[in-house]
C-alpha cells in the first residue's frame, strides 16, 4: 500500500500530481534543485513537506518515487537511487522520451531485491512551468503513457496505475521506441514547427516595430494558437531534443518535404487535395 509519494522535481508536472495526490489524502514530499519552486509547491500544499536532497536520498522516506525532471537529470536519479532502494518500492517518472529511461530501468531495477521502475509520461502540460502555474485537474481527460520494461505487474504498480486514473487520466501502454516516434508526431512535431514560426515572424519582423505590432495585432486566434507552443522555455525541450533527436529529424524532414510540395502547387490541383487530406484527419474521431 501506498503511504507516502515523493516527488523529485516540483514544477509545473510534478506540483499537478502532488496536488492530485493530496487531493485523494495521499502524503507527499518533494525536492526540487530550484529553492524558490520547492517553496512554491509547500505554499500551494503540493508536499506536505520540503526536502533537503540527503533526504529526498534516504530510501525509507516513500514507498513511490515520481521523477519529475527533465530527462536528463532523471536519468541521473535513476542511477542513485537504484543504489538506495529495496524491493517491495516503485520508481516511475513523467519524462517525454522513454527508450532512454527504459534501458537505463532494465539494467538498474526491476531485479529480485531491486525496486520496480515503471516509465511514465502525462501527455499533459502548458506552455509555460513553474509549480504557480500548478493544477490538480491537470491531468482530467489527458492520456497517462505508461511503457513497462517486462510483463511483470506488482501490487504497488497496479495502485499507483490506479491513482492516475483517479486523477481523471485515460490509461495506456506502449513499446518505449513506438513512444518516442509517436510523441515525435504528436507532441515534439508541434512544438518544433511553433518555435519556427513564431523565431520567423520574430527574426522577419526584427526591424520593423510597428509591423510587428500589426502582425500581432492582425494574426488572431489563428496566428495566436499556432505560435502557442513557441513560448515554451528552451530547458523544457532541450533534453527531448537530445533523447529523441532520430524520431524528430525524420518529423521534420517529412515536414520540410511536405511544405516544398505545397510551395510548388500553390497554382495547381495538388493543393486542393492536400487540402482535403487534411480535411480527412480533422474530421476523424478522437
Amino acid at each position: 500500500m501506498i503511504e507516502r509519494v515523493a516527488i523529485i522535481g516540483t514544477g509545473l508536472i510534478g506540483a499537478s500530481v502532488g496536488l492530485a495526490l493530496k487531493a485523494v489524502n495521499v502524503p507527499v514530499v518533494g525536492w526540487d534543485s530550484n529553492p524558490a519552486e520547492l517553496a512554491m509547491a509547500l505554499e500551494i500544499g503540493a508536499i506536505d513537506e520540503a526536502l533537503a536532497k540527503d533526504q529526498a536520498l534516504d530510501p525509507d522516506i516513500a514507498d513511490v518515487f515520481v521523477l519529475a525532471t527533465p530527462v536528463l537529470p532523471i536519468l541521473d536519479w535513476m542511477q542513485v537511487l537504484a543504489a538506495g532502494l529495496h524491493e517491495g518500492q516503485l520508481v516511475t517518472d513523467v519524462g517525454s522520451t522513454k527508450r532512454d529511461i527504459a534501458s537505463m530501468a532494465v539494467k538498474l531495477f526491476n531485479q529480485p531485491g531491486r525496486a520496480r521502475f515503471l516509465p511514465g509520461h502525462p501527455m499533459a502540460g502548458k506552455e509555460s512551468g513553474g509549480a504557480a502555474l500548478a493544477d490538480a485537474a491537470l491531468f482530467n481527460g489527458a492520456t497517462w503513457l505508461f511503457t513497462p520494461v517486462d510483463g511483470v505487474q506488482t501490487g504497488l504498480e497496479a495502485e499507483w496505475r490506479g491513482l492516475v486514473a483517479g486523477f481523471g487520466a485515460q490509461l495506456r501502454d506502449l513499446e518505449p521506441a513506438r513512444h518516442d516516434e509517436v510523441c515525435a508526431w504528436v507532441s515534439h512535431l508541434p512544438q518544433m514547427l511553433s518555435t519556427a514560426l513564431a523565431a520567423l515572424l520574430q527574426d522577419t519582423f526584427a526591424d520593423d516595430p510597428d509591423g510587428l505590432a500589426a502582425v500581432q495585432a492582425i494574426g488572431g486566434r489563428a496566428l495566436r494558437e499556432t505560435t502557442r507552443l513557441g513560448a515554451s522555455p528552451y530547458s523544457m525541450w532541450r533534453d527531448i531534443a537530445l533523447t529523441n533527436t532520430e524520431p524528430i529529424a525524420q518529423t521534420l524532414h517529412a515536414l520540410e518535404q511536405r511544405l516544398a510540395h505545397m510551395r510548388e502547387n500553390l497554382r495547381t490541383p495538388e493543393l486542393r487535395d492536400e487540402f482535403a487530406t487534411a480535411n480527412r484527419f480533422r474530421s476523424k474521431p478522437s
